[in-house]
């Protein structure tokens, strides 16, 4: 998944921290509800402007940046 197309970064929304596109959901907001248990379909139904695709960006995001920090140490 090409999560750059979904995820975006602009300074003046949420403090530049990574949010969906077009939303000021936050990809840590979604990371959190997924790990307090929340699923997927929970997430939809309390935020229908998000898709499964804005989902798995978010976590596409989040493996990517893992990656990235393993690598950089």
């Amino acid at each position: 998944m090409n999560y750059r197309q979904i995820i975006t970064i602009e300074s003046g929304k949420r403090g530049g921290r990574p949010c969906i596109r077009g939303t000021r959901i936050a990809v840590s907001d979604v990371l959190g509800w997924l790990a307090a248990g929340m699923s997927h379909a929970e997430i939809l139904a309390d935020y229908p402007e998000l898709t499964e695709d804005d989902i798995r960006a978010c976590l596409a995001y989040a493996a990517d940046r893992e990656r990235r920090l393993l690598t950089a140490q």
